[in-house]
């Protein structure tokens, strides 16, 4: 689990908890079910008005993945591609068989049996390249829901502040509780403002992110198996794969 976005939402709300009691505030005073519920609830079904309930779906299962998830490391393919490759080279694309049922990546796993299946090359990059386009709208679409509840929050919250203020003007004759009436009613801003930038907007971040990589990951197994599947020298598939691999995991893959 790559815990990026666990330590970032989870550090920003201590962080403000701890500036509030700086100020000498108290945090409860911040943790008022009205607006939170107001703001979380309206924002929830706003956004899931603006889809559909399969896409409600996939950005819950989006939720989980961006707290959950892992950033997938490509460079621990480039060894195993650079041995089928030069597998492949030595004893054809059969000898491959064995080596099909020990990977772990899926997506490798299921085109070297395409190509050793004798898949046309030109038919095989297609289908792939299929896969990979299928993958990147499955994130925009994730990140799309939870991007849009970050435009929805802090406006649903200014609403919440609106009806609070309505509430504080029908209380003008009790005056001693004009001040905690009128500091709830912006409780709802905050938690709008807040709960946007801080937890709707980095999850939207973060699996667009996922996404990225998972797409630079599947255009390098493309990559590889057709270097695989046209019998390339080993030496020539392991200097292109690294040319395809991020700077950061470039160097690892070559420690």
């Amino acid at each position: 689990m790559d815990p990026a976005t666990l330590i970032g939402v989870l550090v920003a709300f201590i962080i403000v908890v701890v500036v509030n009691m700086l100020e000498g505030g108290n945090p409860m005073a911040l943790m008022l079910l009205p607006p939170m519920l107001l703001v979380f609830g309206v924002t929830l079904l706003i956004s899931l008005a603006g889809g559909t309930m399969a896409d409600a779906k996939l950005a819950m299962r989006g939720l989980v993945r961006a707290f959950t998830g892992s950033a997938p490391n490509s460079a621990q393919l480039v060894p195993q591609l650079v041995a089928c490759a030069d597998k492949a080279r030595r004893e054809g694309l059969l000898a491959l068989e064995d080596a099909v049922a020990e990977l772990d990546d899926e997506f490798l796993a299921r085109a070297l049996t395409m190509a050793i299946d004798g898949t046309d090359p030109e038919e095989l990059r297609d289908i792939l390249e299929a896969e990979v386009q299928a993958k990147k709208a499955e994130t925009k679409q994730a990140a799309r829901f939870w991007n849009s509840a970050g435009g929805y929050a802090p406006t649903i919250g200014i609403v919440g502040t609106v009806m609070g203020l309505v509430h504080v003007l029908e209380q003008l004759a009790e005056p001693e509780k004009l001040g905690h009436l009128i500091a709830g009613a912006f409780v709802a801003t905050l938690w709008g403002v807040m709960s946007a930038n801080v937890i709707f907007l980095p999850i939207g971040a973060r699996l667009i992110r996922l996404g990225e990589l998972e797409a630079a990951q599947m255009e390098l197994v493309i990559e590889g198996v057709a270097a695989v599947q046209a019998g390339s020298n080993p030496r020539i598939v392991a200097q292109r794969l690294r040319s395809l691999l991020p700077v950061g995991q470039r160097e690892e893959e070559a420690a």
